[in-house]
Formats: structure tokens, sequence, C-alpha cells
């Protein structure tokens, strides 16, 4: 009888450290075995050609997130995990969100009732704190962290999220009594409000001038304040979805002095620039994000991040809202002004063919950085590492083969995600997950969907301890 439920042979196995081929072995959903000529197992894949890979860590989307009157997230924890495992992802952490007015608490196990039975991949949860009352930092705050809730991202900007800075401060102080880690989104409210007003009574209103109401310094501004803050307070803190050029030199300038600051980015920052939110008709809405892509040059500053240590993850920012949907993008009508767009862009499921493809297969990032960036990173960042993030005996196994000579051009229609468009549809990429295992069970193979709902486990998150950011391009 077979030690092993299943081997994989022959394949370059990498992780944030380095590469090698050997096999990898699986029994009852994690990685027991690593070397040469393994005994047999009671099912064998021969990786020989292709990578054999950590699952990514997305660890920033947004599934069925409670929204606003009239405006619905298209992907449930169903159809959004299903996505993820298409494109190589086998955990997902996204957002409890706490609506104002309503316990943090409350907004957990409303999330656990959503994701209930749907998950086809692993899960765990960040919280929103967009309410920061002495109730929530003096005991719901404490007690969630304590119970593997480690991570919470508060906002500097939407009406119905931000925290003043009196608040952030407040917030911090908790995170850093409890050894949690804060997400940061940084943009300066009052300077979008005051560039709304301006650009709405000049006539302004199109996708377009999404990006204008949110120009660089805005970002810029909110990212030295966030940095500033969290060096009062002495904790570390994450900047999300940073842009571009501007706010890249903030995060720069605090690692260079030592400070714990850690950056994301997401595929919009290196694929979509301003223009595409200037194409036919009402077309642009579909590309409205904040903050919002910027030009050429800034997508170059993000690649230089991602390469030389600025960055230590790379996440989707994955936030459905359907095209086509009076819930949607059009939730205030085709003719609507830019600042009552939802939004976001989808990309759970084309974050990582998007990277490897141009990144590593365009000489960009070396294959291992790749690995650092998209799971081990960001397992160690928000409390998951060993057991997800990386190949090693004990680990889960979850693994994405990868063919690096597949030649595909990015449509929706073949997408797996609920939204009726993507952003880099007609992209010509190379490289692609063909097998993907959660747990060691399949879930993609060969172009098809092979889990079930219900399949994904929730993750409690350790307190995190990472290093400090700089001199790390190559991994923690």
């Amino acid at each position: 009888m077979s030690d092993f439920d299943l081997v994989i042979r022959n394949g370059t196995v990498v992780t944030a450290a380095d590469t090698s081929v050997c096999d990898v072995a699986v029994r009852d959903g994690r990685i027991v075995a690593l070397g040469e000529r393994l005994a047999p197992g009671r099912e064998e894949i021969d990786a020989a050609g292709q990578y054999v890979l950590p699952g990514g860590v997305d660890a920033h989307c947004h599934l069925d997130q409670p929204m606003g009157p009239g405006v619905r997230m298209a992907d449930d924890f169903e159809t959004g995990t299903r996505s993820a495992a298409c494109g190589g992802t086998t955990t997902v952490i996204p957002f409890a969100a706490q609506q104002k007015g309503h316990s943090l608490r409350a907004a957990v196990d409303d999330y656990h009732r959503r994701a209930e039975g749907l998950a086809c991949i692993d899960y765990a949860f960040h919280m929103i704190v967009s309410d920061a009352t002495s109730a929530v930092l003096s005991e719901e705050l404490p007690e969630l962290i304590e119970a593997g809730y480690t991570s919470f991202k508060i906002y500097m900007t939407y009406d119905d999220l931000k925290l003043d800075d009196r608040q952030i401060l407040e917030t911090l102080a908790v995170a850093r009594r409890e050894g949690a880690m804060t997400m940061i989104h940084a943009e300066n409210a009052d300077c979008i409000a005051w560039l709304t007003e301006a650009l709405e009574a000049a006539g302004h209103t199109a996708p377009r001038y999404h990006a204008d109401s949110r120009p660089p310094v805005v970002e810029r501004e909110a990212t030295h304040r966030a940095i500033s803050l969290a060096e009062l307070v002495d904790t570390p803190v994450l900047i999300v979805h940073v842009s571009g050029t501007e706010a890249v030199a903030q995060i720069r300038w605090a690692q260079g002095r030592g400070l714990r600051v850690y950056a994301e980015t997401c595929p919009q920052y290196l694929f979509l620039t301003a223009e595409d939110l200037d194409i036919h008709g009402f077309e642009g809405a579909k590309c409205v994000c904040s903050p919002p892509p910027r030009d050429e040059a800034s997508q170059a500053t993000v690649w230089d991040g991602l390469e030389n240590g600025v960055f230590q993850v790379f996440s989707s920012d994955h936030a459905p809202f359907r095209y086509e949907d009076a819930e949607g993008k059009k939730a205030a009508g085709e003719d609507a002004a830019f600042q009552y767009i939802p939004n976001g862009v989808p990309g759970l499921e084309t974050r990582l063919p998007l990277l490897f493809s141009a990144g590593v297969l365009g000489g960009r990032l070396d294959i291992t950085r790749f690995v650092a960036l998209t799971a081990t990173n960001p397992a160690r960042i928000y409390g998951l590492y060993p057991r997800k993030g990386t190949i090693a005996v004990g680990a889960d196994a979850d693994l994405a083969i990868w063919d690096p000579d597949a030649e595909w051009t990015v449509t929706n229609d073949a997408l797996h995600h609920d939204v009726d468009y993507t952003p880099y549809e007609g992209m010509r990429l190379r490289g692609r997950p063909v097998v993907t295992l959660s747990r060691g069970r399949t879930v993609w193979r060969d172009g098809a969907f092979v889990g079930e709902p219900g399949n994904g486990r929730f993750l409690r998150c350790a307190r995190p301890q990472p290093a400090r950011p700089r001199g790390e391009s190559r991994g923690f």
C-alpha cells in the first residue's frame, strides 16, 4: 500500500528562497516529503518542464461585502473562491466590514454566515474598523484579535468608512498593544471632496474625471500622514493598493529610516492607466477604482518597487461590480457622475497570470520573488505562515503547477467570476496554472474547475511577526 496520497514528480519546485527539481509527496492534505525518487503515491502527477509553486495567497479581496443601498457585489464566497482557484490562488483574505453604528463583532458574525458552506478554498478574514468607539477599541477589537482576526483595515477616505487622525491614533495604539497588523487606505478625503465639487461645478462628471479628483498628491499626503501616525505610535502598518511614484517615494523614505512600513500594490497599477477611464461613453466606469490608475511612468515605478523590495505584497483588490447591472457600475444610472460609480475592478483569477507573464517571463522578476510577493510574504504578514505560502514538510498541500509555455488570451467568457467584464480583456499572456491543489484536493485541472463549494476552511490567524521590510527583496 502506498505511503502517499499524491506524488508530484519531476517539477521545478519554487519557494521564496530557492528552486529545485524534486518530488513532492502529500498525505492527508499536507506536504510530508520532498526528495528524489520518492515512493509511489496513490495518485501521481508528472510535472516535468513545469513549475510547482505554493498556491497563491490573495490578501486583499472583497467578496459579498455589504454595500450601500442599491449596490451589490457580484461575487459571493462560492464564485469568488472558484475564480481564485482557477487562477492558482488557494487562500483568500476578504474583509468583514463594520457598519457605522454597529458592532465589529456583528460584522464578523455576519461574514461567517455569508461564507458558510460556499468557499471552495481556504479563507481568513481581515476586519474593517469604521466606527472606532470606546467599546470597539477597549473590548471588541482586542477580543477579536485574540480569537484569530489579527489584521484590520482603516480608511482615510469615504464618508461611511473614514477615521479621523485621532481615531487612527487610538486604533493604532490597540494594534500595537495587541500585536495586530493595520492596513491603511491612504487618500486625503477633504482634498478629494474639494476637487470633486470643483469638477462637478465645471460639468466634468464623466468616468475619466475620477482620476482628476484623486491626483497623486492626494495619495502622497495621506501616505506620509499614515506613516507619521504609525511612527508616533511605534507600530507596523501596511499601505494598501499603492498606485505610483509619489506614494512609493514616501514608503521608500520610511523604510530607509528603519520604520516598519509595508506596502502592497495590485495589477491595475501595472496594466492600466488613467487613459482607460476615458474610453467610449460610460465604458471607463469599468476601470474606476481608488486610487485610480496613473500613467506609464508610475507603472515603471511600481515595477521597480516590486523588484527591489519596496513592496512586500501583490494582491488583486478584487472588488466585483457588474457593468450591465442596476446594482453594479450603473447603480446610479449610465449618466451618473463619477463619484457615484462603485469603486473597484475584478482580478482574483487574473492576478497571478498577469504578474507571471509580464514579470517572470518578461524578465522583470525572478520566480522566487514572484512567490514571495504572491504567497509567502502575505502569509507571513497576516499570520498564516508556514501553514500557507510555502512548500515545506508540514505545510498544507496548497500547490499550483504552472506551464510556463502556455500562451493564451484573457477573455471574460473564459473566466470564472460572476462579473460581466474584465479590464484585461484581449491581453496575450504566457504561462498559467494547469493544476491547482487545495489541501491536496484538485480544484482546477486542464481548464476545468473540479472543486466543490464548502471544501474551503476558515483560518484563524496568528499574530504576525514579519521582519522589517528593507533588505528583503528576495522574500522574508
